[in-house]
């Protein structure tokens, strides 16, 4: 459920000209299609029904419905589509301003804690857009169908990183195996200042091992049976959190001059 104010209820309605039962200039079919395009949500579905059931009223169940960043990526959605459309007169700097504000602050509610270490830190267009890819699922909550990608994006981090501080990269090797050998120079190089810090770290490896096999036995990248939501979503903020540690400790050794930041060859990404 969305936790939205009166107040903030009353700003979107207004950006969205909800008066009447209508939103914008959208017919029923396609504010159907949008709304499946952005959430991958159906909204004819009988969960939104509400009241008339007219396009209006299906949006409000739907925010007392999803959870705040699914509402927040449809809002982001429908603000764009409005300064685009041309089919509305320019909304007053007042309200858009309240109302990104409130998509903001919706956005920011994301059940990946660590969703914005998964960022294109790499100059390479695949890159970015296995980045996209992996966003856009946790975007509409289904992380069931970002894992393949999030793997490749994995891969592809720490073979940077070991690229950065001079650990030989076999193409050959596991995403696992790359990780023990970056740990074990993290360690022996002094950047890692506590036992319990390596411990942690020591333990990644085994999980990123086991998710090689997820990789190719539970998700999209091949005709597997998909994992269950709730697994997809441990996998996820375990791996965003052991990203965004290893990007906070590569900056702050890149500040203190101990290694230079610099990207690695491009090479090709294993979809």
């Amino acid at each position: 459920m969305a936790d939205l104010s009166p107040i903030e209820k009353r700003h979107l309605e207004r950006m969205l000209e909800m008066g009447g039962g209508y939103v914008l200039d959208f017919s029923n079919r396609t504010f159907s299609e949008f709304i499946l395009d952005v959430t991958g949500r159906e909204i004819d579905d009988a969960r939104y029904s509400y009241a008339s059931g007219s396009k209006a009223n299906r949006l409000r169940a739907f925010w007392a419905i999803e959870p705040n960043h699914v509402v927040g990526t449809l809002l982001r959605s429908l603000l764009q589509y409005r300064q685009a459309s041309g089919s509305s007169p320019t909304l007053a700097a007042d309200l858009e301003e309240a109302c990104c504000r409130v998509i903001d602050r919706l956005l920011q509610s994301s059940p990946v804690e660590d969703l914005a270490a998964i960022e294109p830190t790499l100059d390479s267009r695949g890159f970015d857009l296995i980045v996209k890819a992996v966003r856009s699922s946790i975007d509409q909550n289904q992380p069931e169908v970002g894992l393949d990608r999030l793997h490749t994006f994995v891969v592809k981090y720490i073979r940077a990183l070991c690229e950065r501080h001079g650990i030989s990269v076999d193409r050959g090797k596991a995403l696992h195996a790359l990780t023990g050998e970056y740990v074990k120079h993290l360690k022996r190089s002094g950047y890692i200042e506590s036992d319990m810090t390596e411990r942690i770290m020591k333990s990644s490896i085994g999980v990123l091992e086991a998710f090689n096999w997820v990789r190719n036995n539970q998700t999209m990248a091949h005709d597997n049976p998909i994992l269950n939501y709730d697994e997809s979503l441990l996998i996820f903020n375990h791996v965003a959190s052991c990203v965004r540690f290893m990007s906070a400790l590569e900056m702050r050794l890149a500040e203190a001059a101990v290694i230079p930041i610099a990207e690695p060859e491009e090479d090709d990404i294993p979809f």
